[in-house]
Order: C-alpha cells, then sequence, then structure tokens
C-alpha cells in the first residue's frame, strides 16, 4: 500500500502549500494567516516516483480552548494516521516556543520525523536551518514550498526507506484480472453488491454504518474472466467518527481507489447526493480511473423519487457525464448484473491504444471545426497527436502556444476525443507539447511526426497496389 505522509507544525508555516505543491492541487485552501486549515485533508502525492498519501492538518498552536483544540485533535489524529511525519517550521520567524513543545510531542510518538524548514526563498538557507539543530529532530531539510524548490529531494529522502511498488508482470495482471474497487459513504451497501456480484457471502455486510474496517482484496472468477474485487471502509463525516479504528477510513479508500482499473461508486437512492459523495468522486477523477455508478436502493422509490434522484445527479454531478450510471437494488440483485459489462466496457476504454496516425487525423477534424482562438493577434498551432499513456487515456498534443491553450478550447478537445474515439466510463486527459520534440535525439525511434507521415505512405501504398 502506498505511504502516509502527514503535515504537521504550528499554523500559519506553509502547510498547506506544500500539501498543495505535493498533490499537484490547489485542493487545501491557503492564505497568509494562520488556521485556515481545520480539518484534516487528503491527498495523493504525484510528486516523485511513486504515489503516496498526504495528509494536511491544521496544525499545534498550544492552545486547547476552543477551535484550537479541535485543530489539535484532528492534528493528533492525522499523525496516528501517518508512516512518517514532516515537521514544518518557518525559516523566517526561526525556532518558537510552539515549535519546541510540538518537537517535544512528535519524539514520543516512535514515527519517523523530518523536520523541514520552510520559507527560506531570498535568505540564507543554510543560516535559518542551523537554529533548528536545537529542537534535536536531525539534520533540517530547507525547502520553499511556494516556488517549488527543494521539493523533488525532500520527497525522495522521505520515501527512500519504503520499499518501491513491484511492477506486475502480464502474467500476474491477467491473473488478477480487473481490479474493482468499490467506494461510497457508509451504509449505502458496498459489501451486499460485493455479496450480490459475487453469489456468496464474502464479507460482512449488515445494516450498521461502518462495518468495513480495512480495504479487502477478494479474488473472484465469473464466466472466465478473473476479477479483483476491492471492499473499501466508507467515507463518513468527520464529526461522526468515534471509535479510532474508523479514521483510516479515508486514506484505506484512497489506496484502494490507487490500487484498481475501475471503480463502482456506492450511492444511496434514498438520501440523495450529498457533500461526501462529490468529495470522493473528486478522488477518483484526480486519480483518473475508470468509472461505473451504482445508484442502490433503488427499489420501493415512487415515480417523483426517482425523478428527484435523476436530477439531483445531473445537477451536483454534471462532470459525470462519462459514466455509465446502473440503478439497482444490491439487497435484491435488481440491475446488478449490468454492472460487469459496465466494467467491461469502461475498463477497454481506459486501456485503448490509438496510433499517432489515428489521433492526428482526429486533431485535423477537430482542428477544422473549431479553430484555436488568437493569443496576440497569432493563431495557436496545434500540429500533430500521439497517445502519453493508458488509464486514463492521455493525448499529447504538439504545436506551437499550446500554454496560451485556454481551458474551453482544452475541454473541447477533450469531448472531442472521447465522442471520436467512442470512450465510455473513463475520463481523458489532454496534455500540451510546445518547442523541440522530446522524442528527438533518441536513436532509431521516430518522432510522432515522422510515425504519422510513415504510416500515411504506407497507406498509400497500399491503395495503389489494390488499383
Amino acid at each position: 500500500m502506498n505511504p502516509v505522509i502527514a503535515l504537521v507544525g504550528r499554523p500559519n508555516v506553509g502547510k498547506s502549500t506544500l500539501f498543495n505543491r505535493l498533490t499537484k492541487s490547489r485542493d487545501a485552501l491557503v492564505a497568509d494567516f494562520p488556521g485556515l486549515t481545520r480539518d484534516r485533508k487528503y491527498g495523493i502525492g504525484r510528486v516523485g516516483g511513486r504515489p503516496y498519501v498526504v495528509v494536511d492538518t491544521g496544525g499545534l498552536s498550544g492552545e486547547n480552548e476552543g477551535i484550537d483544540e479541535y485543530m489539535a485533535s484532528q492534528t493528533r489524529q492525522a499523525i496516528a494516521e501517518a508512516d512518517v511525519l514532516l515537521f514544518l517550521v518557518d525559516g523566517r520567524e526561526g525556532i518558537t516556543a510552539a515549535d519546541e513543545a510540538i518537537a517535544r510531542e512528535l519524539r514520543i510518538t516512535g514515527k519517523p520525523v523530518h523536520l523541514v524548514v520552510n520559507k527560506t526563498d531570498g535568505i540564507d538557507a543554510e543560516a535559518a536551518s542551523f537554529d533548528f539543530y536545537s529542537l534535536g529532530m536531525g539534520e533540517p531539510i530547507a525547502i520553499a514550498a511556494a516556488h517549488g524548490r527543494g521539493i523533488n529531494a525532500l520527497v525522495n529522502t522521505v520515501l527512500e526507506p519504503f520499499p518501491a511498488p513491484e511492477e506486475a508482470t502480464e502474467e500476474e495482471e491477467e491473473a488478477h484480472g480487473i481490479r474493482i474497487a468499490f467506494v461510497g459513504r457508509p451504509n449505502v451497501g458496498k459489501s451486499t453488491l460485493i455479496n450480490r456480484m459475487m453469489g456468496e457471502e464474502r464479507v460482512v455486510a449488515f445494516d450498521q454504518p461502518g462495518t468495513t474496517r480495512d480495504s479487502i482484496f477478494i479474488p473472484f472468477e465469473r464466466d472466465g474472466q478473473p476479477y479483483t474485487l476491492i471492499d473499501t471502509a466508507g467515507v463518513r463525516r468527520r464529526s461522526r467518527v468515534s471509535e479510532a479504528i474508523e479514521k483510516f477510513s479515508v486514506i484505506k479508500t484512497l489506496q484502494a481507489i490507487e490500487a484498481s482499473n475501475v471503480v463502482i461508486l456506492v450511492l444511496d437512492a434514498r438520501e440523495g447526493i450529498t457533500e461526501q459523495d462529490a468529495t470522493l468522486v473528486g478522488h477518483v477523477m484526480e486519480a483518473g480511473k475508470a468509472l461505473v455508478v451504482a445508484i442502490n436502493k433503488w427499489d420501493g422509490l415512487t415515480p417523483d423519487q426517482r425523478d428527484t434522484v435523476r436530477h439531483h445527479i445531473e445537477l451536483k454531478l454534471p462532470f459525470l457525464d462519462f459514466a455509465e450510471k446502473h440503478f439497482i437494488s444490491a439487497l435484491h440483485g435488481t440491475g446488478v448484473g449490468d454492472l460487469y459489462a459496465a466494467v467491461q466496457r469502461a475498463y477497454d476504454s481506459s486501456m485503448l491504444d490509438v496510433s499517432t496516425s489515428k489521433l492526428t487525423d482526429m486533431l485535423e477534424a477537430a482542428l477544422a471545426q473549431h479553430q484555436p482562438p488568437l493569443v496576440h493577434g497569432r493563431r495557436i498551432k496545434l500540429r500533430y497527436a500521439h497517445q502519453g499513456g493508458h488509464n486514463p487515456p492521455i493525448i499529447v498534443i504538439h504545436g506551437n502556444q499550446t500554454q496560451r491553450v485556454p481551458g474551453s478550447y482544452k475541454r473541447y478537445l477533450i469531448n472531442f476525443f472521447r465522442d471520436a474515439l467512442k470512450l465510455v466510463g473513463t475520463p481523458i486527459r489532454v496534455e500540451f507539447k510546445t518547442g523541440e520534440n522530446p522524442y528527438a535525439g533518441r536513436r532509431n525511434t521516430l518522432t510522432p511526426r515522422q510515425q504519422y507521415k510513415r504510416e500515411r505512405m504506407m497507406r498509400h501504398i497500399k491503395r495503389s497496389k489494390k488499383k
């Protein structure tokens, strides 16, 4: 499983800025005053050679009243969840009494701690770090989270003790089959759905939220097709987390999403779409996983109630137009059998291989239908496209001024490629490259443009032979 890294320290030392930098997102609010982050915030780390879970915290201020007490409680829960701790301090302000108190508290946890001196941009980082040796937390690591300086070296140092995940061979992948993660809030029927899909009682399922304590990997075969089903602990409101063991549920869910090929998001038709559902969808989208939506407990609803549920899904989750939605009853089995075909379609779309020539032809068709906008009187030029990866499909487009492509035109291209490739159940990512070709200089390797010309020439030769 992916290691868990918690960011701790007093308020306003840059934890949320570092969280955003590590996750390559803007999920954590950032402003220049303390106490902005109150709850724990989770994300998947994208900097470094392997994935990991990052937990942002509100911080430890030393106060034990009101919101400070709540923030301290949230931070201590994050410390309990973590495999390694990053103790952030402010290089500009120097060491404080609160830093010393936090250092004493972290020492007794027995967990690996890295002392990180932040905000060292524009100052002598070595001199700024010198005072912090007195905390007795080892050699300080100087960074500037706001500008991204020192982040890669920090991540490499933190992850070095953890074994790199082993790459599964093609034979192992085939043996495990499609890995399906079932995610959703507690008590929406994930375990019941798994039991129904397998036709046996393999996971505990009864009407009590939080029954599943950990992610469970279940090998399974149906009609000769192997699967690995992943049951996860439900993600619930933090205010309702009372038992200590349940605080691991968010992390286990994130790890299960990362380990999967396809995610089945289970919603409760009788409770409607909640904020927690939208948060879960955000994690799945960020991970780029293929997705099937199962709206459970559909039986017993009146036609008016069903219309209301459909309306709420369209209203609150409009960005899931690419995902198939199935209205089911896990308890009675209605519609459950259709999920296997939906999973297969989503998986096939996410693993689709497309030639450079075909993608470039599609790009030319998209340009003919809708040209990129002018920038300072010059037209953005997009020349050719090639595939950059799978799960999700990544399309890399080369051209001039690509850094100026507006978000609206990027969304147009995403929708165009999705329709042209007939993708279903998987997000699609479009990346832009400007300037020199990344494949130039490699021996015996054709550039995407050369590959495109070669394939067109071969088609021309074949047509000539037929004539």
